[in-house]
């Protein structure tokens, strides 16, 4: 895809430059802000039975926390050492003992626990069964738990099992041998977590670009005339980037945000490796843009029409025709598109004013160079796929693609995820491509057995089959999780609570306990424990967001004595399930796997001589569609004219999105948002939206549509008048199930709700009341 290397890491410019401050008060004295030293030092001591063994992880091992690429403590965009509190609270995951086993006689007990109380509990010791009726967990043997999974399986039609990995510490490893498993045992329903948090990013780029990951790296930020963070806090989820901001700052770079919600983090961080930023902080944003939640297709169309309008006036200065003419199809359908856009429609579903659209066409056609980074923000909406089209869009029309200082990059939060779809643990993939009839017969001769032809199942669609009749071909009976807690990432807990005790059999292949494996099935829950990719033999790799394949070497440490790696527990599995062939799927070593994985997914040609500490390669090269040229079929991007997405609420009803705390993922590590002070059900609301409804800070309030009632205390923030954000899992209550998008079939995590004083709704809560309250509640929205 690329011909240009990547050159390797730059010194940091770390000369002091007053001008971006945060302030004068030494260390942020007064500020609400992260207590970086104070954390350090509380996961020093969480892990001081195992210090000598956490310090190993941190040095020798590649960070399991976000996708940024840290390789003991060093990475590929700066010289020197990096360290967050983000990777300090995953360290415990590694090294905490086994759970006591007075916690396995009673579950009942256990569910008193949330998710952080059982994860401080301890690591699943051995294989454990919990029988339909059962308040305890039984020891059983590996062979014992692995032969009553495999007489299950093939008791049951292939299209009734189905296979779900998390993000956690999974390396490619595991992820290209479960993608193998599944297909050879028979099933294509094997899904990952990128379903719920970047499958459209993947689903966009891949119709836009031909390309199913970031075009550019890291260090392009740093130089880039306009670095634009659209639906992404990148200060609280990956927090080593601010570095990188804190570079491309000192590089006159400026640094836009997109969001309803001015994030304090990405305001002023105080960035501790750095004594400058430290002591007084450092400004990182130059500009906010407050969207509305679901409002950015009409923001970018309005950018898009402002820009053809500049063209008729002075040809060229805002669009590269050259690039366009020379690597692009659909403008003129673009082109004509933008031009019936309605201005009125545009600001009023955006929520930003025609001067303010203007404002930003204007900065970005100014710019020669430029880099999109997006999240969820973008990326959990009914219409993501064409949110991120949009930034495609972008991209081109002003040929921001295949060259240095330019880019889009969908931000990975997780360490494992990138590689799971290019693994092929993916219901509409297979590795190296497409789940096509030209890929599957290219991958049938490099595994030596036959492919299931029928199109798999997502995961939300596994959990709504969990749901369907005995006889049904698609109900899923047999239900097996590596890692993962539905009841804290999907819409609408209550329903997932009954889907999954609607499984026959569940299986959790996990480290620890969470709230799901309590949840009880028809039959039976059989509980698997895995090893971290610290303990894996022949040790793993992982792929950063921006392409970076890592080696992370087995480090020498305690154990827990029964966990099992996890990419030999599937193939075990498989050899139960289908002994006469086992031999086409066995592998002794996890070298062997990487072997393979270098013939399967041409990308990961390289990935077979990863072998020591540090050892990484980049694929694709230091830039995709290098030289403006696709991995499409003509070898060109697609404009495609997107229509702005239909967002209709009742007068003073709310559009609702969630937010990310002191938390990994769903795993949450501290009540208090360290960023602006509140706590996981504080509801975040404009202050003027306030005072219109007569509420005061810190009331207690109720938020409500026809999915749910979520009450919590008013938290005034800047945030766009109109939007609420409630803190993610808690606020899933009140998010539909079943809206997706229809490319990516990522959920929906946003809708609209009625907002009143808690003293309000209690006193009128009969059913007749809150019904009426809502029956002009429109939840169409994304």
């Amino acid at each position: 895809m690329g011909n240009t290397k990547h050159t390797g890491p730059i010194k940091l410019n770390t000369a002091p430059k007053p001008s971006l401050w945060a302030g004068l008060s030494p260390m942020g004295l007064g500020k609400v802000k992260p207590h970086h030293l104070r954390d350090t030092l509380k996961v020093a001591w969480d892990n001081k039975d195992n210090l000598p063994y956490a310090y190993k992880i941190l040095t020798q091992g590649v960070c399991d926390g976000c996708a940024l690429g840290v390789s003991g403590l060093y990475d590929q965009t700066l010289t020197g050492p990096h360290l967050c509190t983000t990777r300090l609270n995953v360290l415990r995951l590694n090294t905490a003992p086994a759970i006591d086993e007075k916690w396995l006689a009673d579950i009942e007990k256990m569910k008193e626990l949330n998710s952080s109380q059982l994860r401080e509990l301890g690591r699943i010791p051995f294989p454990l069964s919990r029988k339909k009726g059962e308040n305890k967990f039984t020891r059983i043997s590996w062979d014992e738990a692995l032969n009553r999974i495999a007489a299950k399986i093939k008791s049951i039609d292939p299209k009734q099992l189905a296979f779900y990995l998390t993000s956690r510490g999974i390396t490619n490893e595991v992820y290209y041998t479960a993608a193998k498993v599944a297909r050879f045992i028979g099933t294509n329903n094997i899904d990952n977590a990128s379903r719920i948090c970047h499958s459209p990013s993947k689903t966009a780029l891949k119709r836009s670009l031909g390309i199913g990951a970031a075009s550019c790296n890291y260090k392009d930020w740093i130089g880039t005339d306009v670095l634009v963070f659209w639906g992404s806090v990148a200060a609280n989820n990956q927090p080593v980037s601010t570095k990188y901001m804190y570079a491309a700052k000192k590089a006159g770079t400026k640094i836009i945000m997109i969001n309803p919600y001015r994030e304090p983090a990405m305001e002023n961080y105080w960035i501790p490796s750095i004594a400058e930023s430290a002591l007084f902080g450092t400004k990182i944003v130059d500009d906010v843009y407050q969207v509305n939640i679901g409002g950015d297709i009409a923001f970018m169309n309005g950018v898009m029409k402002h820009w053809i309008e500049m063209e008729s006036i002075e040809p060229g200065s805002a669009i590269d025709h050259q690039f366009i003419q020379a690597h692009t199809n659909g403008f003129s359908k673009l082109k004509n598109h933008l031009k019936n856009q309605d201005w009125k429609l545009l600001e009023q579903s955006s929520g930003l004013s025609y001067a303010r659209i203007v404002e930003f066409a204007e900065l970005l056609a100014k710019s020669k160079s430029g880099i999109f980074i997006w999240s969820m923000g973008l990326t959990q909406h009914r219409f993501a796929t064409d949110n991120i089209s949009q930034v495609a869009n972008l991209a081109m029309l002003r040929g921001f693609i295949g060259r240095e200082h330019c880019g889009v990059m969908p931000i990975r939060g997780h360490s494992g995820v990138q590689g799971s779809g290019e693994m092929g643990a993916d219901p509409f993939v297979l590795p190296g491509s497409d789940f096509d009839e030209s890929n599957a017969k290219r991958i049938e001769k490099i595994w030596g057995f036959h492919i299931p032809k029928w199109q798999g199942d997502t995961v939300g669609q596994m959990l709504e089959n969990l749901m369907l009749p005995n006889e049904h071909e698609r109900k899923v009976k047999l239900f097996y999780t590596s890692g993962g807690n539905f009841l804290e990432t999907m819409p609408n807990p209550s329903f997932i609570k009954e889907a999954l005790e609607n499984a026959e059999i569940r299986v959790h292949q996990d480290i620890i306990f969470n709230t799901s494996t309590l949840v009880e099935a028809k039959e039976e829950v059989i509980v698997l424990p895995a090893m971290t990719r610290y303990e894996q033999p022949g040790g793993g790799t992982s792929t950063s967001t921006e392409r970076m394949v890592y080696f992370s070497p087995e480090i020498e440490g305690p154990r827990i004595e029964e966990a099992r790696s996890e990419w030999e527990i599937y193939i075990d599995l498989a050899a139960r399930v289908l002994p006469e062939k086992k031999d086409k799927i066995h592998f002794n070593h996890a070298k062997e796997i990487r072997d393979e994985i270098a013939k399967a997914n041409p990308n990961y040609d390289g990935i077979q001589h990863l072998k020591n500490r540090g050892d990484v390669f980049q694929w694709g090269g230091a830039w995709l569609c290098e030289g403006g040229i696709c991995p499409t079929t003509d070898g060109k991007g697609n404009l495609l004219a997107i229509d702005i997405p239909e967002l209709r609420k009742t007068e003073g009803h709310f559009f609702v999105t969630s937010r990310r705390g002191k938390q990994f993922n769903s795993m949450i590590y501290h009540e208090e948002d360290p960023f602006n002070g509140a706590g996981r059900y504080d509801i975040i609301m404009n202050e003027m939206d306030a005072e219109r409804l007569s509420i005061q800070a810190k009331d207690n309030i109720v938020a409500y549509n026809q999915y749910g009632t979520f009450q919590g205390k008013a938290k005034f923030e800047k945030i766009k008048s109109g939007n609420i954000a409630l803190y993610w899992p808690e606020g899933n209550i009140l998010i539909p199930k079943g809206v997706v998008d229809q490319y990516a079939k990522i959920p929906e995590y946003n809708t609209t709700v009625i907002i009143e004083k808690a003293e309000i709704f209690h006193a009128h809560k009969d059913k007749k009341y809150v019904e009426k309250r809502i029956e002009a509640l429109d939840i169409s929205i994304g």
